[in-house]
């Protein structure tokens, strides 16, 4: 069946220090009717753990440029590393400085206004005032491999040219810039050298830590019935949006189950001072939305010291997502006999 009418098992787990987090990826039975039986025929043998629908994937998201504006795709394919949508990667490309480290919204709020697409043999950059940077899709390998540094670890990327570094230099308007691009055969960084909870084999290009960040939309409503200027999704730069669930629900979610991919939930996402940049203006206030996060169920949606909102998560094997799936979470075999409405 088309990848409409599939769905998707995904574990989510809120952070303790007794019970660590970790990720995984099954597939599951094409069948819609017998997805869930399918499932957890393969995982657990001989329990039926049967289904309870929570809402429904409203929009998916790639950030092709990290801190750059996102994409909307209306299908994506699942792999271990983000979202993909064509030649369209999840933070596959970076700006960074000439020591190579990486440069975001949260030192160049400007950043946020630069979009990105895409076609069969280029990619262009945007931004307005600005004349549009055209690059070849695939980098010359002529071009230099940089190493590059982000949150503390080395990662390479492919230099992409002199035109490319002018045109993110002159946009800025701060200091000179380079822009790389990560490729396939390159070497990722490992999530779990910067979170514990992460298995050894998770692995990420650009991404802070973890290649799926989910948010809802309830939650995200909650948070602007308190704010006085209201926020979007755009400024937590979730790569999956969901409606239809309760407030915070994400965080409780066992299971999930979207399209062919199961994703389990590692940790709340910590949320810095990024958040605060208006992805509308490249303007950052540097208190809100973070200062109301803060006062938000305390005690409960707090990591370390930051706030947090929407949960990170990850996947292993390729699959397909597709907007308007049905989420639905297994319940345990004491709760509900029928499934009441999918």
């Amino acid at each position: 069946m088309g990848a409409a009418g599939s769905s998707v098992l995904a574990r989510f787990r809120l952070p303790t220090q007794s019970r660590p987090g970790w990720l995984g990826v099954a597939a599951v039975g094409l069948a819609a009717v017998a997805l869930g039986a399918v499932a957890w025929r393969r995982a657990r043998p001989g329990r039926r753990r049967r289904l309870q629908q929570v809402g429904t994937v409203a929009q998916l998201w790639i950030y092709p440029v990290k801190s750059c504006k996102g994409v909307p795709v209306s299908a994506a394919e699942c792999t271990a590393m983000g979202l993909r949508s064509g030649h369209l990667r999840d933070r596959f490309w970076l700006v960074v400085n000439e020591e190579g480290n990486m440069v975001t919204a949260r030192q160049e709020p400007r950043l946020v206004l630069i979009s990105l697409t895409c076609d069969s043999d280029t990619l262009t950059l945007s931004a307005a005032y600005t004349k549009d940077l055209v690059l070849p899709i695939r980098t010359p390998t002529t071009n230099a491999v940089r190493q590059c540094r982000v949150h503390g670890l080395d990662v390479p990327g492919r230099d992409c040219g002199e035109a490319a570094a002018q045109w993110v230099t002159s946009f800025l308007k701060s200091q000179p810039y380079r822009l790389v691009h990560f490729e396939p055969q390159m070497c990722p960084r490992k999530s779990h050298q910067l979170k514990h909870v992460f298995r050894p084999s998770d692995e990420v290009a650009y991404s802070d830590v973890s290649p799926f960040l989910i948010l809802s939309e309830a939650s995200l409503a909650d948070l602007n019935s308190r704010l006085q200027n209201k926020v979007k999704a755009a400024n937590f730069r979730p790569n999956i949006v969901i409606s239809g669930c309760g407030v915070y629900a994400e965080d409780s979610w066992d299971e999930l189950l979207i399209g062919d991919v199961e994703l389990k939930r590692v940790m709340a996402c910590s949320r810095c001072i990024l958040t605060t940049v208006d992805p509308d203006t490249g303007i950052m206030n540097r208190k809100e939305p973070l200062e109301t996060l803060k006062s938000v169920l305390p005690g409960v949606r707090m990591d370390s010291k930051a706030p947090a909102l929407a949960e990170n998560s990850s996947s292993q094997h390729p699959r397909v997502w597709a907007v308007s799936l049905c989420l639905q979470r297994p319940l345990p075999p004491w709760e509900a006999v029928f499934l009441g409405g999918g």
